[in-house]
């Protein structure tokens, strides 16, 4: 399933199942206006004779310096009748902006001090720089970043900062970037909002969790709840291609869950359908504690998994606790969400209607060229398919209130019907419709006859009729 949390009007996040889960301007400046003349054009004035008298005087001061007239000084010739532009005054800057710039300064200063004492693996000077009673938040977040293998970690004032309630205090949103494992991956941004202490180093007095995630291009997309690390104690383990954290409590679990998330990865790759797989699959296994806390715990009551877009490129994998229960289930959740991971665009911006195609092409890695005979959710599929469907593809996505067995059988007759695509088509034809229809927000009509040389309607006819037929 998939998660993130669209702008007004974009289609709402929603959680993926195998078996039901899943800016800145610039200063302002100022143009001095050109004389009048005729129109289009700029008025010219007859230069003053001064002015010529000067282009043969230069020549003549030349001449007697060569032939020693002035032999003891080079004497500047100024023609005070020739007039200058006057120097532009100096724009005087609000006392209350300078201040806050200052301010913006000084806290930028102990965030670098910070940040290097973070890579430096120094918690001691990671906590140097704020007050004593957010030691504790700040202890827990520092052992989970660096338990995740935090390579890139840079914080910035976003904006400039407000006075607080109290004198000398200041409200400021700041921006960090961040890596794990990779030193050089695309970092993934995270707005947080902080409380500060002015002085000469000044304190930090609070840091909330994070709230918004900057996008390209200045949007911003509201963040969907906090990151595992701010909020909890975890435990990691880092392979060729994941890097998979839990909790203290699923410790004896992680062997084990990264060798599955491995594997799940080499079948997720293949799901790329714009640019390279990704760096490296970030995946957080929850218990019942935090699946209802990591990136706002709001999930439907048939989710059992999610991937959200956290920026930069990635998507954390999310995989709740019913996930432990089976190891077959685990290995399709795994290899669906990662196969989101895979496949997403940076955006969120996708429309409802596309909803069957990422989750059927996500329910296609998680069956990893199973038979549709040995398909964990054809039962419900065929209830959902023989029902009430009214043979729309669009209509596929399952409502927040649906029961389980609906939510199965809305994502399996979405597989069907990108299975029966990639079955006809093959699989470069069919990743090309997910760029088209997904990435660059071009409807089905458009670029069906361009990439399948079918028009969509007899296409998407066809398909309702194999899954009517699959499900016999």
């Amino acid at each position: 399933m998939t998660h993130g949390t669209p702008e007004a009007g974009d289609a709402p996040p929603v959680p993926a199942v195998p078996s039901p889960v899943s800016a800145a301007s610039g200063p302002l400046g100022t143009a001095s206006s050109p004389p009048l003349g005729e129109p289009g054009q700029l008025a010219t004035a007859p230069e003053p004779a001064r002015r010529r008298w000067w282009r043969w005087a230069v020549p003549v001061v030349v001449v007697l310096l060569l032939a020693g007239a002035v032999p003891a000084a080079l004497l500047l010739v100024h023609d005070a009748d020739v007039e200058t532009p006057a120097e532009a005054a100096a724009p005087t800057e609000n006392p209350t902006t300078l201040a806050a710039r200052q301010v913006a300064e000084r806290i930028t200063a102990q965030l670098e001090r910070q940040s290097a004492a973070l890579l430096a693996g120094d918690r001691t000077g990671f906590l140097a720089v704020a007050d004593r009673k957010i030691h504790s938040e700040l202890r827990r977040r520092f052992a989970g970043l660096r338990e995740l293998r935090v390579t890139r970690w840079e914080g910035r004032p976003n904006g400039l900062p407000t006075p607080a309630g109290n004198a000398g205090e200041w409200r400021l949103s700041v921006e960090f970037h961040y890596c794990f494992v990779e030193p050089d991956c695309r970092p993934s941004p995270l707005l947080v909002n902080t409380l500060w202490r002015d002085g000469t180093d000044p304190r930090l007095l609070k840091l909330e969790k994070s709230t918004s995630t900057p996008q390209v291009g200045g949007r911003v997309r509201a963040q969907a709840g906090t990151l595992p690390w701010e909020v909890s104690k975890l435990v990691v383990a880092v392979g060729k291609r994941t890097i998979v954290g839990t909790t203290p409590a699923y410790r004896d679990r992680l062997p084990g869950l990264l060798k599955r998330a491995e594997a799940a990865a080499k079948v997720a790759d293949g799901y790329v359908v714009d640019g390279a797989v990704p760096e490296r699959y970030r995946i957080f296994y929850a218990g019942p504690k935090e699946w209802k806390r990591w990136y706002g715990g709001d999930q439907p009551e048939w989710g059992a998994g999610y991937a959200v877009n956290v920026g930069g490129g990635h998507h954390d994998v999310v995989l709740g606790p019913d996930s432990f229960n089976d190891s077959g289930y685990l290995d399709v959740m795994l290899r669906h969400e990662l196969a989101h991971a895979a496949s997403l665009p940076e955006n969120d911006y996708w429309d409802n209607s596309a909803w069957w195609l990422i989750e059927g092409l996500a329910e296609h890695a998680g069956a990893d060229g199973a038979s549709v005979a040995r398909y964990d959710g054809l039962i419900p599929t065929r209830k959902f398919v023989k029902g009430d469907w009214n043979g729309k593809l669009d209509d596929l996505l399952p409502a927040e209130d649906a029961s389980t067995e609906e939510a199965i059988g809305s994502y399996g007759a979405a597989y069907l019907a990108v299975r029966y695509l990639l079955n006809r088509f093959g699989e470069q034809k069919v990743h090309a419709f997910v760029k088209a229809v997904v990435h660059d927000l071009r409807v089905p009509r458009q670029v069906s006859e361009e990439i399948f040389g079918k028009p969509w309607a007899k296409l998407h006819a066809d398909c309702a009729k194999h899954l009517r037929r699959a499900v016999e």
